[in-house]
């Protein structure tokens, strides 16, 4: 019997750790993931030819953040998810979470933008093309907070608590455009808070934390709404599979708690990178400061020292 026009069936066994992570391939994923993979790989190693360093830690990164959506979508999971509640919110949160935030630590526009080759005078290729769309209004308007924090809160109160959830799950190319969108959604949400790509919106430091806190209670308020809920909220999860053994209720308050769980998780990990990058940026100044008064014999504080000296002498 399918399941919402997947050609899944609706007898999947009980749920287990190793039956969620057995390959199970979505062909439009995997597709993107590799093709994600492969750009990278091609830039990254069209730096190193010409001499040019890449950190390491950067490409880990990334390549972590790709595969951690082939888990979601490539394997069991994504199976799983069409009938269970809970599989389906582990799916969301580390696609619209935790993905991004290792995608964008690994810089992909940084490194298009040093890969990609200039078109010459006059001529418009990927790379000015790419530099036109990081500038444009639509940059500007998408990636500014008055847009990201209730485009992120709209995702989940919007989606799960309408029909348009129950709509989107009940075909396949709806699921995919969910999960794209999931994505999408964390990736602008994040990236102007990270700061290790170029953008049109480059808050300082306290801004960037204050826009992530401004987001992530809203997951934990959502989650805690599932957990104490008394009835099933989505119709799709109302009537889960008998082969499956799990009740509805218990398996919507699980979901309520993966979703309070990472509202935490990602927080953390990008406030410790935030910290690094503010130690790191405060670092380079103090080295910048200390070449400059080398080079000018600190003639800073002299005119400093001169402008107080002025002072103690009109106040006289």
């Amino acid at each position: 019997m399918d399941h919402s026009g997947h050609g899944m069936t609706m007898d999947l066994p009980p749920f287990t750790l190793g039956r969620g992570l057995e390959w199970s391939a979505d062909p439009f994923f995997l597709v993107a993931c590799l093709v994600g993979l492969a750009l990278y790989g091609w830039g990254v190693v069209r730096l190193v030819r010409r001499g040019d360093k890449w950190p390491v830690g950067r490409t880990v990164a990334y390549a972590l953040g790709v595969l951690s959506i082939m888990l979601m979508m490539c394997t069991g999971l994504n199976d799983y998810g069409m009938v269970m509640f809970s599989v389906h919110m582990v799916q969301h949160m580390v696609i619209s979470m935790v993905s991004p935030i290792l995608i964008l630590l690994g810089a992909p526009i940084t490194l298009a933008l040093r890969a990609l080759p200039t078109a010459g005078r006059g001529r418009k290729g990927p790379r000015e093309l790419l530099l036109m769309f990081l500038h444009s209004r639509y940059m500007r308007i998408v990636t500014h907070p008055a847009f990201t924090i209730p485009l992120f809160i709209a995702s989940l109160y919007g989606l799960y608590f309408t029909p348009l959830f129950d709509t989107l799950m009940g075909s396949k190319a709806g699921h995919i455009a969910m999960m794209v969108h999931f994505l999408a959604v964390g990736l602008v949400f994040f990236w102007p808070i990270m700061g290790v790509d170029p953008g049109p919106h480059r808050p300082g430091y306290l801004m960037r934390m204050l826009e992530l806190f401004a987001g992530m209670p809203f997951h934990a308020f959502f989650g805690i709404a599932l957990m104490m809920a008394s009835q099933p909220m989505v119709a799709t999860f109302e009537n889960p599979p008998a082969s499956l053994g799990i009740e509805a209720l218990s398996d919507q308050n699980a979901a309520g708690g993966i979703a309070w769980a990472f509202s935490e998780i990602p927080s953390v990990l990008v406030l410790i990178a935030l910290l690094f990058q503010w130690y790191a940026s405060e670092q380079r100044q103090a080295r910048r400061t200390d070449r400059a008064a080398e080079r000018d014999g600190d003639k800073e504080l002299e005119a400093y020292n001169a402008y107080l000296a002025s002072l103690n002498t009109q106040g006289r």
